[in-house]
């Protein structure tokens, strides 16, 4: 009875530690920031607006159906549910992604414990993920984007794949489909590029068995009835949606540069060496190669199954035309497994073969290691996230979110102003909504439009320009480059 007791004291102080080092990289100070342009604000307001409208089957923007966002919408449901749990709002736009990378890393875990048996493989993986600078960062874990909770499905639906592999259970198979499904459901095509790499280690270790299984073929028409059901049902209801899917996610984005998005071959290498795997990039290759030549037959097979994903999948992206800093995101987790390998190989060592342990009750040395080891990475993401900083462009360029942002809190009154925003406005229009929810009209208006009595608020220097020298106006107020006025009457033009 007291041998239980201590193994369930163990597994709740195991379990503690674990959430205790993962939460907070993962979820402190979420909402520091505000919205960013592109990506998270487009699905922002997608999601704003299908919480107002109720049409849960197409994401709108702007009062019409939205055609350059084409992703299916599994992402904006999970935010529209905290919408409706918590009010619109920043939290509920970036939440689904941190819950995601939260779950990314349990399962890193429990595959450990199911293949390996060992819980702090997985906790060690789990840290080396956390402290990944590319993998807690904006556009991916700590903001609205699609790309964490992407992260999540082809962790899961690979790893399902490989557990299937070694153990001939069903179950798995039903989870690689199932995952599969979710990784489409969420960003589309993407969602599938992680399947190259499952076939070619397939073949490899010459694990055919797959195809002899009857849930394969099952599984396979289920998978295909469900994702084809939601393209056919959208292009029912929003004609030439698939055409766009097609221009915005398939042949155009992978074969063309969309959006000015171009960058060398070794674009998503040199970003990870740099800056977004600074830390642990020089552990991979000692990682596989002490995982290959292993003594361990799992640690061996599970070090060729990353190091095979992670170079497919960093080929096929690097071989698209249109290449994103996120894309490379799904990488993250498999070569957190890689590091992994090398970091518990010395654990081991240390623990098990050490001389000292023969002269030790308890021998701390391997734990102080892992200490050791991360605290220098974990102390740096830490300082990353409780006081995120923008770059010197990005604090100019984003400015007016702030402004808006500190209206949304309260901090000052824009009541009846029209905001005057020459470009792309998606990251601001979601501010205004929440606002004008409150009754504050608040409007968009171009600066050549502006009438005698109009209040303004504008940032852009070229629309200040436009507005001092064009008109008569008093400022009203400023914060940092943001500035308001009231506009008296035209200028005489000579």
């Amino acid at each position: 009875m007291r041998l239980e007791s201590q193994n369930k004291l163990e597994i709740f102080l195991k379990i503690l530690l674990f959430i205790v080092l993962v939460y907070f990289p993962i979820f402190i100070h979420l909402e520091t920031l505000p919205i960013r342009v592109w990506d998270e604000a487009r699905l922002a307001i997608n999601s704003y607006e299908m919480n107002k409208n109720g049409n849960y089957l197409i994401p709108y923007f702007e009062g019409q159906p939205d055609m350059w966002n084409t992703k299916p919408p599994l992402m904006i449901w999970l935010q529209v549910f905290f919408m409706k749990l918590l009010g619109p709002g920043v939290l509920a736009v970036r939440l689904p992604s941190a819950i995601a990378a939260f779950f990314t890393t349990v399962v890193l875990v429990i595959f450990s414990l199911k293949y390996l048996k060992n819980y702090w493989f997985g906790l060690i993986a789990s840290l080396v993920l956390i402290t990944s600078y590319g993998y807690i960062h904006t556009h991916a874990t700590r903001t609205g984007d699609y790309d964490a909770l992407l992260t999540l499905f082809t962790s899961i639906y690979a790893l399902s794949f490989f557990l299937f592999l070694e153990h001939d259970n069903k179950k798995y198979l039903h989870l690689f489909f199932i995952s599969i499904v979710l990784s489409v459901l969420t960003k589309s095509v993407q969602g599938l590029m992680i399947l190259p790499a499952l076939f070619i280690y397939m073949i490899v270790m010459r694990k055919l068995i797959i195809l002899k299984n009857k849930w394969f073929y099952i599984d396979l028409m289920l998978c295909i009835i469900a994702i084809g059901s939601y393209y056919l049902t959208r292009e029912h209801y929003n004609p030439g949606y698939l055409k766009a899917v097609w221009l915005n996610e398939l042949g155009g984005r992978y074969l063309e540069t969309l959006d000015e998005h171009k960058a060398p071959f070794m674009f998503y290498y040199n970003l990870l060496v740099e800056q977004h795997y600074i830390y642990w990039y020089f552990f991979v290759p000692c990682g596989i190669a002490i995982g290959i030549f292993a003594k361990n037959e799992r640690f061996r097979r599970l070090t060729i199954f990353s190091t095979l994903l992670v170079t497919t999948y960093w080929l096929i992206i690097s071989l698209a035309k249109t290449k994103m800093e996120q894309y490379e995101l799904p990488l993250f987790p498999f070569l957190a497994l890689i590091v992994a390998v090398m970091i518990y190989y010395i654990f081991n060592y240390l623990k098990d073969e050490l001389v000292a342990n023969k002269y030790l009750n308890f021998n701390i040395i391997p734990y102080v290691f892992i200490f050791i080891i991360v605290l220098s990475p974990y102390q740096k993401i830490i300082g990353k996230v409780y006081c995120p900083k923008e770059s010197e462009v990005e604090e100019g360029y984003y400015q007016f979110s702030h402004f808006l942002q500190d209206a949304v809190k309260s901090r000052h009154s824009i009541k009846n102003y029209c905001v005057c925003f020459q470009d792309y406005n998606a990251h601001l229009l979601f501010y205004v909504n929440i606002l004008n929810d409150r009754n504050q009209n608040i409007t968009f208006k171009h600066s050549k439009n502006l009438l005698s009595g109009d209040l303004v608020v504008a940032s852009q220097d070229g629309v200040k320009e436009y507005i001092e020298n064009n008109y008569i106006f008093e400022t009203t107020g400023n914060y940092k480059s943001v500035k308001k006025y009231k506009i008296l009457g035209e200028k005489q033009k000579n």
